[in-house]
């Protein structure tokens, strides 16, 4: 039990962890300051989740692992995050894209855990839901704006879920360790939150004018660490350069 409520935090907080990363990476350079104030603003909201959810993990593990220990000092196999997360921000339509796919699924889990049979995950999936609630409107109303704009914006936008279709699927499939939290009454089965997720993208893809892949192959060891992106790698040796080079520094 303790395992599978470890490596459920660690999915979690890596999910929030590395898109909160990602996000990040447009402070400063977003097409406008609007936009680059948004971004950095949904960063923080998912950077401050992760501290909730690997304080968690750590907890669980018992091992002195804090949340920013479990952050910075794990290498890219120790990572439990799901594949979409992890993909480059492209230009800023893909990052949109990304940011919706995850968000609609994201509400929904969050959602479902604040019935949780654990306290503690009731309590951060409760916090959590004010934010991603903001999230998902956000990104659904730019995929709209986006989809249904110009010749070359819908273009962008199709071609961005296009490419990055593959990678959502991975977010619906359950392993041992979802069997295990579903039966301990923590967390629902993730196939249990697709038909919901598939019609907020069947309203929102029809507003924006884009097509859904009628290929749902799925692209998956993200999540089980069994198998990442080269993009993790090098985004991790971006972010955990400074405590991998000074450790236990303090400031």
């Amino acid at each position: 039990m303790t395992k599978d409520l470890f490596e459920f935090c660690c999915r979690m907080g890596d999910n929030t962890l590395v898109l909160g990363q990602r996000v990040s990476e447009w402070c400063g350079v977003a097409p406008v300051i609007e936009e680059d104030i948004a971004l950095a603003n949904m960063g923080l909201d998912l950077i401050g989740q992760t501290q909730l959810w690997l304080g968690l993990a750590g907890e669980t593990e018992g091992q002195g692992r804090d949340a920013d220990r479990l952050a910075f000092h794990r290498d890219v196999w120790d990572f439990r995050n799901v594949l979409l997360v992890e993909q480059p921000n492209g230009d800023f339509g893909q990052t949109l894209m990304r940011q919706f796919l995850f968000d609609a699924w994201h509400l929904e889990m969050l959602k479902a855990l604040q019935s949780a049979s654990h306290d503690q995950i009731a309590a951060i999936a409760e916090k959590s839901t004010k934010e991603v609630t903001y999230h998902l409107e956000r990104s659904s109303d730019t995929v709209i704006g986006l989809g249904d704009g110009t010749e070359e914006s819908h273009a962008r936008m199709q071609a961005a879920l296009d490419l990055l279709w593959p990678y959502a699927g991975e977010m619906f499939t359950a392993d041992a360790v979802d069997k295990a939290i579903a039966e301990q009454g923590i967390a629902p089965d993730p196939a249990s939150l697709r038909p919901a997720y598939d019609a907020r993208l069947a309203e929102v893809l029809g507003e924006a004018t884009l097509v859904r892949p009628v290929d749902d192959f799925a692209h998956q060891g993200g999540k089980t660490g069994v198998r990442h992106t080269e993009h993790l790698g090098h985004m991790l040796s971006s972010m955990q350069f400074l405590q991998r080079a000074y450790p236990d520094a303090s400031w």
